[in-house]
């Protein structure tokens, strides 16, 4: 049985060699006779792309149709979802393996005469699409791939002249920037719109900022590509383009442009909205898309998209929604040198009427900002009667500090706990506990222990709530007998309070915290004693 299939092997290899042999002789025999009609009729014959790779890699042929059987090769539809004619087979080289494998002077003669012809067809416009009627095939993508084929093949190897390889990525980058949505999307590419524009860089995006129009598709992607591979030049106009669609977006005559759409939406849905819900579905529509709007400018940044946000996040005119996501998209976008970028959020951040979700995120954009330039109007916070202003305030005041500023901290909570909440000397507790500096956090906390406002001893417990241990409940016994009251809550004040669960004789029971030393014999000396024993606290290191 072995030898049977050494046979069948051998017997395989003498047929191919001499079917082989059968087509050099043939089209030796017939070179002269072999015409462009020839050559075309190749493209649709199983054993054309053999027979067009012979006609583009034997010098016996004019030079003029070696080139034309390399457009061949090109142009010939995919088989099997592969273009084998630019990409070949396993058993059969297509275009490009077939020039990899001519010496440099003969390959340089025909990629001399390809290049143009390449260039002028992927410029070729576009086929009308009739009315009602699907768009028909881009018939410039094969040329597009086997362009950029030749141009990333062992690092443009197959390309001798530095302006020949100028003229072909000059061609792909205006192809990229036309028909750019449908483009994008087109599933039969070899090489995608995206990998190619990658490849080229700068010069390929380059004119992508002429397409961010108003109402225009895949304005993400397009901001995306941009802000990845642009120069300053294209990121700088791509967010004026963004800001003008932004400004379009927010105006009432795109809410009457849509109107129409919206309505045709709800008859195919048939939905029957009041005229009410109808302009609430308008305004959550407008809302959505102006949304990604501010997503894409925070991928591409730049001062006419950051003035717009801040402008925008200010107007108190707009929903919170809107607002907050304006001040979203500002992160790593502002100038952290710019005295106005720091003071336009501050300003909305400190404002009395500012809704908590708006202020949240402009106190996030405050924290990218040096502290000096900062910090004392996050700690003119403090006094803001609504405890979690303050509490947003103060943690961010911690996170910006190391331990060398923290005796600041201290002070100015103590002097500033009106209404304060009893998890704010929690939360305040956790991030010094995580704090790093010239000097040990635990020695600063231990300093305000005995003495001083209740704000500043309630924050130092919670350190000790995180991070104190069994070790250090001698230490902290004394404070049991504190009765120093702590702060009241506000009567209007949300989610405040002063309560602890502790279990008795094996029955939970829920204690209400009036003085420092409940705080501690209720809250604190009950999670230090769940923790496995430990040395006393240490300085954390540094």
């Amino acid at each position: 049985m072995t030898g049977q299939k050494t046979n069948d092997r051998s017997s395989r290899r003498r047929l191919a060699a001499v079917s082989s042999l059968v087509m050099v002789i043939a089209l030796g025999l017939g070179g002269c006779r072999t015409d462009r009609d020839d050559v075309a009729r190749w493209s649709n014959t199983v054993q054309g792309p053999k027979k067009l790779v012979a006609v583009l890699t034997h010098d016996k042929y004019p030079i003029d149709l070696r080139v034309e059987a390399a457009l061949t090769l090109v142009r010939m539809k995919p088989r099997g979802g592969r273009r084998v004619g630019i990409q070949g087979t396993d058993e059969q080289p297509g275009l490009v393996t077939a020039l990899s494998q001519l010496p440099p002077t003969r390959r340089a003669a025909i990629v001399t005469r390809l290049v143009p012809a390449l260039e002028a067809e992927i410029a070729r416009p576009a086929a009308p699409t009739k009315p009602g009627q699907p768009a028909p095939a881009d018939t410039t993508i094969p040329y597009k791939d086997a362009a950029f084929a030749l141009l990333v093949h062992e690092n443009g190897a197959l390309i001798a002249e530095d302006k020949l390889k100028q003229r072909l990525r000059q061609a792909l980058a205006n192809w990229s920037s036309t028909n750019f949505a449908q483009r994008m999307d087109d599933s039969s590419q070899t090489f995608g719109l995206e990998q190619v524009l990658r490849e080229l860089k700068a010069d390929g995006v380059r004119k992508l900022p002429d397409l961010i129009q108003p109402n225009a598709a895949k304005i993400d992607r397009m901001s995306d590509l941009i802000a990845d591979l642009g120069d300053p030049s294209t990121r700088a106009r791509a967010s004026q383009k963004l800001v003008a669609v932004a400004q379009n977006t927010a105006s009432e005559e795109w809410l009457q442009q849509k109107t129409p759409l919206l309505q045709r939406l709800n008859t195919e849905s048939k939905l029957k909205p009041t005229p009410e819900k109808f302009r609430e579905q308008l305004k959550q529509y407008q809302e959505e898309e102006l949304i990604r709007i501010f997503s894409s400018m925070k991928r591409v940044g730049g001062p006419p998209a950051v003035d717009f946000l801040l402008r925008f996040a200010q107007d108190k005119g707009h929903s919170d929604k809107r607002r907050a996501a304006a001040l979203a998209a500002l992160q790593g976008n502002l100038d952290r040198n710019a005295a106005s970028h720091a003071d336009g959020v501050l300003t909305i951040a400190s404002a009395a009427d500012t809704p908590d979700q708006v202020r949240d995120v402009a106190l996030q954009r405050v924290g990218e900002f040096p502290r000096a330039m900062v910090v004392d109007r996050l700690y003119a916070l403090f006094k803001d009667p609504n405890w979690k202003v303050r509490w947003v305030a103060g943690e961010l005041v911690l996170k910006m500090s190391d331990s060398g500023q923290l005796a600041e901290f201290f002070d100015r909570i103590g002097s500033s706990s009106d209404g304060m909440s009893m998890a704010e000397p929690l939360g305040y507790g956790l991030t010094i506990a995580s704090m790093k500096g010239p000097q040990p956090a635990v020695e600063i906390v231990q300093s305000r222990l005995d003495s001083g406002p209740a704000g500043a001893r309630l924050t130092a417990l919670g350190y000790y709530y995180h991070a104190g241990t069994p070790a250090d409940l001698t230490r902290l016994e004394a404070v049991k007998s504190d009765k120093t009251k702590v702060p009241e809550c506000r009567e209007d004040a949300k989610d405040c309070e002063w309560k602890c669960d502790v279990t008795t004789n094996g029955a939970r029971e829920t204690k209400d915290i009036k003085t420092v030393g409940d705080f501690y014999e209720y809250c604190v000396k009950p999670a230090l004693e769940k923790r496995q024993p430990q040395s006393p606290s240490k300085p954390a290191p540094n």
